[in-house]
């Protein structure tokens, strides 16, 4: 099949969503199928600043397409994000791609801009459309303004499939979108597990231990409960804290170890090809994120061999049990991470069994060849469908701009939160 798959970040920008894309496209073309994949990139200091940016490099064996979200990067020179303009580009092209060889099948990753810009392409086009919900989708999109809640009513009730990463998240998007839960597809996160493995034996610990925090460093994510449980814990005793990442809040973190007397190695930015050995960096990661759609961070670090210490969160309890493959704590309760933190320190035989059992379900259950042959299945159902575009009438991309947009939108002076 020749596929188009529009996504909103990807390599050099470091996200979850990059680390999808690259994964995705990657095993479909491995599969033989024919990948476009478009991309748009910030190229401004503040969208750069944030999560890395530039051009997408090219990808073996998938055609590579860049645009710049010209759109987007106005909110760094303090005017609205002109979403609607890059949501235009993204449609043109992928329908100019198109024209050049022809698709069966557009594919976009997040619901909006792109996932709207892939349905009016389909409807333009009259090839199938597939959209993947992702954190934000379903977190607070929709629920910011007018706007975006009008076109998450377009995109949730006319894509022709919508996937999803785990139950629990589908079940946050049906409560704050009221989405029917049949319309989801379930189609776990994976992971690399030829790229990612363990440095050593799973579950043993330095000395001293490393507590590690790797991903996006963003307040939603635990970046600064991390800070504070392990300024806690090495009141007690002595532990090494790793941040590796950028993000919003770095500046905060940075500020909040200062201010914690708490040492701590910032790492910063990390290419997807450095990332095994950031893993390598920590002896327990911890993740106590507010949210997630579904967390690669976390199937990374049980395919590298680390105990994982998390939050009964959305996205986090369809991978995660506490006490079989992790310890999970309530989210922002700041006594019981300490705890949890405490527990798998001393406790090497919960620690190595619970490390142990994460690693064989990483590699068992999340491995993307399988999680690819289920995308590569549904692309194959949704061809045989007729392209329908009713959803058009709760919006309508080709006939809206900046003008008609709801600008007490948040994200329209902070898209990058999008």
């Amino acid at each position: 099949m020749r596929v188009c798959f529009v996504s909103r970040r990807y390599f050099p920008a470091i996200s979850g969503m990059s680390v999808y894309a690259h994964n995705l496209i990657t095993q479909l073309a491995a599969m033989g199928h024919d990948v476009v994949m478009v991309s748009q990139y910030r190229e401004d200091a503040a969208g750069v600043g944030i999560y890395g940016g530039g051009p997408p490099p090219t990808v073996p064996g998938v055609e590579v397409h860049g645009l710049r979200s010209v759109g987007e990067e106005r909110a760094s020179c303090s005017a609205p994000a002109d979403f609607e303009r890059d949501l235009a580009e993204l449609v043109d092209a992928v329908c100019a791609a198109h024209e050049h060889a022809p698709f069966d099948v557009v594919h976009a990753q997040y619901a909006y801009p792109t996932g709207l810009a892939a349905m009016e392409a389909s409807r333009r086009l009259g090839v199938p459309n597939v959209v993947s919900i992702q954190g934000g989708d379903g977190h607070w999109v929709g629920s910011c303004c007018a706007t975006h809640k009008a076109a998450m009513e377009a995109v949730l009730g006319g894509a022709m499939r919508l996937l999803i990463g785990s139950r629990s998240f589908a079940r946050e998007v049906h409560d704050n979108h009221g989405t029917p839960l049949d319309r989801f597809t379930i189609v776990p996160g994976a992971v690399d597990t030829s790229r990612f493995t363990p440095s050593g034996e799973p579950g043993a610990l330095g000395a001293p231990p490393r507590l590690l925090f790797h991903g996006r460093v963003d307040r939603r994510k635990g970046a600064l409960d991390f800070l504070d449980a392990a300024a806690a814990i090495r009141a007690e005793r002595p532990v090494q804290v790793v941040v590796s990442g950028i993000g919003p809040d770095l500046e905060a973190a940075r500020e909040r170890a200062e201010a914690l007397a708490l040492p701590v190695k910032f790492t910063g930015y990390a290419p997807y090809d450095a990332a095994p050995a950031v893993y390598w960096l920590g002896d327990v990661f911890v993740s106590p994120t507010h949210a997630e759609g579904f967390s690669n961070t976390i199937l990374e670090a049980m395919a590298s061999g680390l105990p994982v210490v998390s939050c009964h969160a959305v996205g986090v309890v369809d991978c995660l049990r506490d006490g079989e493959n992790g310890l999970l704590v309530p989210v922002a309760d700041h006594a019981a991470l300490v705890g949890a933190l405490r527990r798998i320190l001393d406790d090497e035989a919960l620690r190595r069994r619970i490390a142990a059992t994460a690693l064989g379900e990483a590699r068992t259950v999340y491995a993307w060849p399988a999680v690819a042959r289920q995308i590569a299945g549904v692309y194959e159902d949704v061809a045989r469908e007729p392209v329908t575009d009713g959803w058009s009438a709760h919006y309508d991309p080709s006939a809206r701009t900046l003008a008609d947009a709801d600008l007490s939108c948040r994200f329209r002076s902070a898209p990058h939160l999008l």
